[in-house]
């Protein structure tokens, strides 16, 4: 696999040319807007939402769906609620594998991007690449590990040996369901540990959080066919950890905003980069009952989110509910 190709130059589209290309690959990346690309291919930075990161000349940039597949695989890293349409809008050869870099649950309909995928491009083989990465550190190439899954071994094999280096380390799997479970939920509990941390309630509250969350992942993971032990690997606690911890998580950043009492009109409005936990709570929100899965936090935040609950209550209900017995699998 000489020739990649990678749709979404997003901060983490942007990232992972980096990375291809430190592999030795071709890489065409795709934006959706034309100055990104310019920017790409005229002076080797992404200012938009990678700044201040030196780019490979060698990395070409398109506006052009059609040129980035024309690739022996291609990386899908279009926002999770756009994935659909740029899956519709792309002639995609017959063969070439798909990587799902995007992390979410689309709205309204509760699919996995694996689901979208095999209903709009069903001659495309997927993967899943998932795991705790903030986009400037890939970009700069300081150390990272990540998961991918395919259910294919000789193809995953293939894939994992186009894609990694020493610095960008792939650890193979054959559950795609349990690491896309693990990337999407993880946004909403970033955003519920911002709150958190916003609100100054402490350390010991987001560690709590935190194991509670792992607890409704894995229910859920179970409940969609996925497995436990990918939950507790690098797509399920390795990226709760980075992205519940740093303000360099979009979504925990944005928590941190509404906790001190930012509308989240206002929040969304000032950023270019888009925050999945926003959008992917509703959607999982809706899973859990379609599958008929207790994730109060999950829910909890879509509450707040969508709902207009006040923060201060919702707290004070999640706070209140009655003990349990700790089990990941159970109810919490």
């Amino acid at each position: 696999m000489d020739r990649i190709g990678i749709i979404g130059a997003g901060a983490w589209g942007t990232a992972l040319a980096m990375a291809v290309g430190r592999a030795g690959r071709d890489v065409v990346i795709q934006a959706h807007e034309p100055e990104v690309a310019e920017a790409i291919n005229d002076t080797h930075e992404n200012s938009l939402y990678l700044p201040g990161i030196p780019l490979d000349p060698q990395i070409r940039a398109t506006t052009d769906v059609a040129e980035a597949v024309r690739a022996e695989a291609v990386l899908m890293v279009a926002p999770a609620q756009h994935l659909r349409a740029v899956c519709a809008a792309a002639t995609w050869p017959s063969g070439v594998p798909v990587v799902i870099c995007a992390k979410g649950i689309e709205q309204g309909t509760a699919a996995l991007m694996s689901e979208i995928v095999a209903e709009v491009l069903p001659q495309a083989p997927a993967a899943v690449l998932s795991g705790p990465t903030f986009a400037a550190e890939v970009a700069r190439e300081l150390p990272t590990a990540v998961t991918l899954a395919c259910t294919d071994e000789v193809q995953g094999d293939a894939l994992a040996a186009a894609l990694a280096t020493p610095f960008f380390r792939i650890y193979r799997s054959a559950d795609l369901v349990g690491a896309q479970v693990g990337g999407a939920v993880k946004n909403v509990l970033a955003i519920a540990c911002g709150i958190v941390e916003g609100r100054g309630f402490g350390d010991n509250a987001r560690a709590a959080l935190i194991t509670r969350g792992l607890a409704e992942i894995v229910r859920l993971g179970l409940a969609k066919g996925g497995q436990a032990e990918t939950l507790m690997g690098l797509s399920g606690i390795g990226d709760i950890t980075l992205t519940c911890n740093a303000m360099q998580s979009r979504n925990f950043s944005l928590g941190v905003e509404l906790g001190r009492g930012s509308a989240l009109a206002g929040i969304m409005a000032a950023r270019a980069s888009v925050a999945e936990g926003v959008f992917t709570a509703s959607s999982v929100t809706e899973l859990a009952g379609n599958l008929g899965v207790d994730m109060p936090i999950c829910a909890a935040v879509d509450a707040i989110l969508n709902h207009g609950a006040d923060i201060d209550t919702t707290i004070a209900g999640l706070l209140a509910r009655p003990p349990r017995a700790e089990r990941a699998t159970g109810t919490v």
